[in-house]
C-alpha cells in the first residue's frame, strides 16, 4: 500500500481513471527526484510485442526497473528505446533518475504474463533523465545507507505476491545482466531438499541397491522398450556443465534452462539432462562428486553422440522427476560408483602439451583481471563475461595463463582475488602456430572453478592427489610478503601478446574485420555495451605524444608534431576522444614541453616560451631534456626543471627582442588539458585488508571505487593519433611498460611500438628521453591496432597495442 503523500501517490494517481471511466494510457511526468533500486534482464517471448506497439523490438531482452521515491518502491517496465542506457550503465542500480515519465500499461492484454496481471498497476517508463555525475556517487551510497528499500511497501496494487517475475513476458525467472551463464535471483536454490521432502526409500537407510543400472537402461532403449522409467537409478555426478540459457522471442517457455550431468556407475556412463525448473529447483544444489538417487524420468537418444548412446532426461512433468542427494554411506559397497578422476598438469607439463589438450590445473592466484565481455559468433550474438588469472606453481618460471569465461558459479568468480589458491577442472590448452609458447587455457562446457575462503577444497576428493599435495608444500614455502608485492588485481591486460611483426599480425586476422577508417572506428566505439572489448585496425600518424602519472596529470611531458597540430586545431576536423585518454590540441608547433600548473598573473610572453630550436625541417633538437632516474622522483625533477625553464624563456625573448628574424624559432604549446586516465585501466596492487571492496571494483558493475587503492604502475603515455583515411583525430593510452613477455630489441619508438612494450634485456628509456625522442614519429605511417573497451556511461577506454611501421 502507498504512503498517502508519498511522490508515486502523487504523481500516478492522476493517471489513474476514474470509477466508471475507461482506462487511461496518457503518460505523466515525475519531476521530482526518484532512486533506482534495481534493473533485471529477461528475454521476450511471442506476446511481448503487444506491450510495445509503437515500439521497434531491434533486441531480445526487456528490462523491469524497481524505482523509489523513499516511501516506497515502484516496479515499471522500461521502454526498448531505453535499453542502451542499461547496455551502457548509465541507468544502473542507485542511480538518480528526474523527470521520468510513466505510462499506464494494458496489462490485461496479457493476464498469462505472471508479473502482469490484471489486478496490479503496472507502469511503462517511456522516457528518464539519469543524473551521471561523480560528485554524487558518495551521496548516493549515503541514501542507500539510510533506506531499508527492501522493507519499503510497494506503490499501490503493483507489489508482486511472490519472488519478483517478469511484467511483460510469461518467463518465471530473470537473466544476470551481464551475461546468459549465470543464475539471477533468490529463487534459484541452494540449500539441500530437507528430510521431510526426501521421498520414502523402500530399502533400509544402510546398504541402498539400484533398482537399475545405467547398463541395464542403455540395453532397455536399444531394445525398443521406451518410456518414462519408475526404477531407482544411483549414478554419481562425475563432471557438471555450466547453465544453458535457450529462450528464443517465438517461444514463450517460462524457464527455458537445461543442464548437463555426466555420471556413471559400476556398469557405465551416461549424460543427466535437467530440463527447465529441475535446473532452478536442483543446479546449485548439485556438485560433482555427489551420488543422486533418479526416480521418474525418461531415457532418450543422445542428441550430440552416437547412434548407441542415450541420455537421461530429468524434468518437472511428463513425468516429475524425483532427485535426492545420497551420502555414501547410505550405498551398498558392491554398489558404489567410482570416484571422479582428476588429469592435474603443474605449469611445467604444461609447456608440453598439446593444442585442445583437457586438464585440470591448482594454483595460488596472484593477477586477477577486470570482468570483460566479448561478442558470441553464435546465435543472436550475445555477449560472453570473461577474465584472465595468472596461477602460480613452483614448477616453472611461466605462469599458468587461463582465459576464464562464466561456469555458473558467480559466488565463486566474486571471491577470486589475488593470494586464494584456486582449483579449475576440466580446461582446455590453446596455442597458435604463429606464437606457440604464448598459450593459455580457457573453458570447456564443464569447467569447474574452486576456491580458498568457500570451503570448497575440504569437500573434493582432489585434495588427497599427489600433485595437489606437491603444490600445498611449495605454497608453505613462500613468503607472504613477496607474494603481497607481486600481487596485482583488475586493470588493462592483453594475453597472448599480439605478434611484432605485421605480417605475422595480418595472418593471425585472416577473415576478420580489416582497417578502418576514422569515422568508422567513431561509429564501432558508439555502439560498445558496458565492458565489451573490441580490437581494431587503424592506418595513421602520430601527431602527439605525453606522459603523465595517474593522480599528478597537471605535471607531464609531451611532444607535439607542428603539421599535425595545425590539422587537429581546425574546426573541421573531429576528434574521437574516449574520456580515458582524450585531451585537446592547444599548439601550433612542434615541440618538446615539460608542462606544470602556471599561475594565473603570468605574462603571455611567458606563456609562449620558446623551447625549442628548429634547425632545419628534419631535425628538432630539444633545448632541455628532463632526465628522471625513476618515476618516483619524475614529479620533483618536473619542478626542480621548471627554474632553468623560466630564465630560458625570459632571456629568448630578449633574444626575440633584438632579432627580427625569429623564424628559427617555434612557439611552445600551452600543456594539454584532458582528464586523467581511467581508474579502470591501471592494474591495482592487491590489497588484502579491503580483498572484498577491490574484487568488486573491478567486478561488472564495479560495487566500488578504484581510486583509493594504488595503481601499479602510476604512469602512462598518450598518443593521438590522425587517421590517414579522413584526417579524424584519436586519442589511446599507451602502456609500454604491461609485457609479460621477453623482448630483446633497440628500444626507439619504431621498436617499441611494434612490441608493444620496452625491450626486456635493457634499462627502459626515461619518460624524457623517451619524449625528446618522439620527433622520430613525425610523417611515420603506421598500422595501429586499437583495444577498445566500454567502461560505463560516456567513458570508453582505447589503448595502443601495436603501431606497425609501414615502410615504403
Amino acid at each position: 500500500m502507498a504512503v498517502d503523500g508519498c511522490i508515486f501517490h502523487r504523481t500516478l494517481t492522476r493517471s489513474r481513471p476514474a470509477p466508471n471511466q475507461a482506462s487511461s494510457s496518457s503518460p505523466v511526468v515525475c519531476r521530482e527526484s526518484l532512486h533506482v533500486v534495481d534493473v533485471r534482464r529477461y528475454s521476450r517471448d511471442q506476446a511481448s510485442a503487444i506491450y510495445f506497439p509503437q515500439a521497434v523490438l531491434s533486441g531480445e531482452d526487456l528490462y523491469d526497473v524497481t524505482l523509489t521515491d523513499g516511501d516506497c518502491r515502484l516496479q515499471v517496465t522500461l521502454d526498448p528505446g531505453l535499453n542502451q542506457l542499461v547496455e551502457s550503465r548509465v541507468l544502473k542500480p542507485w542511480s538518480p533518475v528526474y523527470n521520468a515519465t510513466f505510462s499506464p500499461a494494458l496489462s490485461a492484454q496479457l493476464p498469462e504474463c505472471p508479473g502482469a496481471s490484471a489486478d496490479r498497476d503496472s507502469y511503462r517508463l517511456v522516457s528518464v533523465q539519469v543524473k551521471d555525475s561523480a560528485d554524487d556517487e558518495e551521496e548516493e551510497g549515503v541514501w542507500r545507507s539510510q533506506v531499508a528499500w527492501d522493507s519499503l511497501p510497494w506503490f499501490g496494487s503493483s507489489g508482486p505476491t511472490g519472488p519478483l517475475v517478469p511484467l511483460r513476458a510469461s518467463r518465471s525467472v530473470f537473466l544476470p545482466l551481464w551475461n546468459n551463464v549465470d543464475y539471477s535471483g533468490e529463487v534459484w536454490m541452494e540449500a539441500p531438499p530437507t528430510e521431510d521432502s526426501l521421498e520414502e526409500e523402500d530399502e533400509e537407510e544402510e546398504g541402498r541397491r539400484p533398482s537399475v543400472t545405467v547398463s541395464e537402461l542403455r540395453d532397455c532403449f536399444l531394445s525398443g522398450r521406451r518410456g518414462a522409467i519408475q526404477y531407482q537409478l544411483i549414478v554419481r555426478i562425475i563432471n557438471k556443465s555450466h547453465l544453458m540459457y535457450y529462450g528464443r522471442t517465438d517461444r514463450n517457455c517460462e524457464c527455458p534452462y537445461k543442464a548437463v550431468l555426466q555420471a556413471c556407475d559400476r556398469t557405465g556412463s551416461v549424460c543427466v539432462v535437467l530440463w527447465n525448473s529441475v535446473c532452478v529447483s536442483w543446479y546449485r544444489r548439485l556438485k560433482p562428486g555427489d551420488i543422486i538417487s533418479l526416480r521418474h524420468y525418461r531415457v532418450k537418444q543422445h542428441y550430440q553422440a552416437e547412434v548407441d548412446d542415450i541420455e537421461i532426461s530429468v524434468n518437472s512433468r511428463n513425468p516429475a522427476a524425483q532427485i535426492s542427494i545420497l551420502p555414501e554411506s547410505s550405498v551398498s559397497p558392491e554398489y558404489l560408483p567410482p570416484a571422479p578422476s582428476y588429469n592435474f598438469y603443474n605449469s611445467k607439463e604444461l609447456l608440453e602439451r598439446p593444442h585442445g589438450n583437457l586438464c585440470d590445473v591448482i594454483g595460488l592466484l596472484t593477477f586477477t583481471g577486470r570482468s570483460e565481455r566479448v561478442r558470441s559468433k553464435g546465435r543472436g550474438a550475445g555477449l560472453l563475461e570473461y577474465r584472465w588469472l595468472r596461477l602460480e606453481d613452483g614448477s616453472s618460471d611461466k605462469p599458468i595463463m587461463v582465459k576464464l569465461f562464466s561456469t555458473s558459479q558467480p559466488e565463486t568468480h566474486l571471491k577470486l582475488h589475488p593470494v586464494s589458491v584456486v582449483v579449475c577442472t576440466r580446461l582446455k590448452s590453446i596455442r597458435s602456430d604463429q606464437s606457440p609458447d604464448s598459450f593459455y587455457l580457457t573453458n570447456t562446457t564443464y569447467t569447474q572453478v574452486y576456491c580458498t575462503g568457500l570451503g570448497h577444497h575440504s569437500q573434493m576428493s582432489y585434495r588427497k592427489l599427489q600433485q595437489v599435495r606437491i603444490f600445498l608444500q611449495w605454497l608453505r614455502s613462500q613468503d607472504d610478503q613477496q607474494v603481497l608485492g607481486r600481487a596485482l588485481i583488475g586493470g588493462f591486460s592483453m594475453y597472448p601478446p599480439p605478434p611484432v611483426s605485421l605480417e605475422t599480425f595480418m595472418k593471425e586476422r585472416r577473415g576478420e574485420l580489416g582497417f578502418l577508417q576514422g569515422s568508422e572506428l567513431q561509429r564501432e566505439l558508439e555502439r560498445l555495451c558496458y565492458r565489451e572489448r573490441r580490437t581494431f585496425c587503424l592506418q595513421a600518424t602520430v601527431s602527439m605524444v605525453t606522459y603523465s602519472r595517474r593522480g599528478e596529470e597537471d605535471c607531464c611531458l609531451f611532444w607535439m608534431d607542428r603539421p599535425s597540430s595545425l590539422s587537429s586545431s581546425s574546426s573541421s576536423s573531429p576528434s574521437i576522444r574516449p574520456l580515458s585518454s582524450s585531451f585537446s590540441p592547444t599548439s601550433l608547433s612542434s615541440a618538446l614541453s615539460v608542462s606544470t600548473p602556471r599561475p594565473a598573473d603570468l605574462s603571455s610572453s611567458r606563456k609562449r616560451r620558446k623551447l625549442l630550436l628548429s634547425e632545419t625541417p628534419s631535425k628538432r633538437c630539444p633545448l632541455l631534456t628532463v632526465h628522471t632516474e625513476n618515476n618516483n622522483k619524475t614529479v620533483i625533477l618536473f619542478e626542480a626543471s621548471m627554474e632553468f625553464l623560466e630564465n630560458a624563456a625570459d632571456e629568448e625573448d630578449e633574444e626575440e627582442e633584438a632579432d627580427e628574424d625569429s623564424s628559427s624559432f617555434c612557439t611552445a604549446p600551452l600543456p594539454p588539458v584532458f582528464p586523467p586516465i581511467a581508474t579502470e585501466t591501471l592494474p591495482l596492487h592487491f590489497d588484502y585488508n579491503h580483498r572484498e571492496e577491490q574484487a568488486a571494483a573491478v567486478g561488472m558493475g564495479g560495487g566500488s571505487k578504484a581510486e583509493r587503492f594504488d595503481s601499479a604502475p602510476r604512469d602512462y603515455y598518450t598518443v593521438r593519433l590522425r587517421a590517414l583515411s579522413d584526417g579524424l583525430m584519436i586519442d589511446a593510452v599507451f602502456l609500454p611498460h604491461f609485457s609479460s613477455s621477453l623482448l630483446h630489441h633497440s628500444n626507439t619508438w619504431t621498436s617499441i611500438l611494434s612490441h608493444g612494450a620496452f625491450s626486456s634485456h635493457k634499462p627502459p628509456p626515461s619518460p624524457a628521453d623517451l619524449i625528446a625522442m618522439a620527433p622520430q614519429l613525425a610523417n611515420q605511417r603506421l598500422v595501429c591496432v586499437l583495444e577498445a573497451c566500454h567502461l560505463g556511461g560516456a567513458r570508453t577506454e582505447l589503448v595502443l597495442s601495436r603501431g606497425f611501421h609501414l615502410k615504403d
